[in-house]
């Protein structure tokens, strides 16, 4: 019998991916069993409390009843039945939402379910922590640096060449990045924000979303005999791009725009390779003033994003007095 002489043999690995993939399958059978059971039971506690006028001391009951027949039952206390019934209540008839809420765990959903008050922020979290497949800390991280009231209030501000060659590209980046994880003094320097993001790097992938791969700082792009270097080039999975960030600490100026296509125009001539997209360039700045924006990007023949950070949460307050004002906006535009 000739047996492999390296344990590594090319011919294991295989083996083992078919094992995880079974693991993961089972995995998620067993979520959407788990999930299923627990809309069922929030459905008849809620068609008692309507119909038999079951409050909550009933469903402590009702817990305690259960723990009497079944000992090791674990997940059914009279709070988390409780919340059962929320969770069906939430998303009953609801056929864009509900069918989002049996992918992902129970911890999520409490977690969405408790966090988010509206139906469009409920929505706007199950679909995210989809896409980026959050862990449950990520998701709380995500919700509690108010992504969602700081996506409405600042609408992403891209280039229109950049809408026409990646229009998943309002999926990809944001109109204002959070970096309160830097702890930078004000005011900063430029490279020390670079410096931080490098030295916080998960932080700041994090931040930036699913499918970014960091390639490096001071990205070196040489034209006729100068060197020039890129602040900050990832590349995007998805998107099959480069994406090369440029950082300012003061407000956006048009002449930074020149730039940064400067740079895409060198990344795409010299770098770029045949089976990829047009690079892209994402200009971050401190500060910005959305007319100035708008004049230097509707002539803007490259794929750009311009977008301002923040190193810390702006005012909760004054985030939802801007939300308030969307929504407002967007019931005048429909005419209600």
């Amino acid at each position: 019998m000739n047996l492999p002489s390296n344990p590594d043999n090319a011919h294991f690995p295989p083996v083992l991916q078919l094992i995880q993939h079974a693991k993961s399958r089972a995995l998620s059978t067993v979520n959407q069993q788990l999930l299923e059971l627990y809309w069922q039971i929030g459905e008849y506690l809620s068609n008692q409390v309507s119909e038999q006028g079951w409050g909550k001391s009933t469903i402590t009951e009702l817990a305690n009843w259960l723990a009497e027949r079944e000992p090791n039952l674990r997940g059914f206390s009279a709070q988390n039945l409780w919340r059962m019934k929320q969770f069906f209540e939430t998303y009953q008839g609801n056929e864009k939402l509900s069918p989002l809420v049996r992918v992902l765990s129970w911890t999520h959903n409490l977690l969405i379910l408790s966090k988010c008050k509206t139906e469009e922020e409920r929505g706007f979290y199950l679909k995210l922590t989809l896409e980026q497949r959050w862990s449950k800390r990520e998701l709380e991280q995500q919700i509690n640096n108010a992504l969602f009231e700081r996506t409405l209030a600042s609408p992403l501000k891209v280039s229109a060449v950049l809408r026409e060659i990646h229009p998943a590209a309002h999926q990809v980046f944001k109109d204002s990045y959070l970096f309160d994880f830097l702890h930078l003094p004000e005011p900063h320097l430029e490279r020390d924000l670079q410096q931080g993001l490098v030295r916080h790097l998960k932080a700041f992938l994090l931040e930036l979303g699913r499918d970014f791969c960091f390639i490096g700082q001071e990205f070196t792009v040489q034209v006729g005999q100068k060197d020039f270097s890129i602040d900050l080039l990832f590349f995007h999975r998805e998107l099959q791009a480069l994406v090369a960030f440029e950082l300012k600490i003061d407000d956006f100026k048009p002449a930074y725009l020149c730039q940064l296509e400067f740079y895409l125009e060198a990344l795409d001539r010299d770098h770029r390779k045949a089976h990829e997209a047009a690079s892209i360039g994402v200009l971050l700045c401190k500060n910005r003033d959305h007319d100035v924006v708008e004049y230097a990007l509707s002539r803007s023949l490259s794929p750009t994003v311009i977008a301002q950070y923040q190193t810390r949460l702006p005012d909760k307050a004054l985030l939802q007095a801007k939300l308030d004002e969307f929504y407002e906006l967007a019931k005048m535009e429909s005419g209600q």
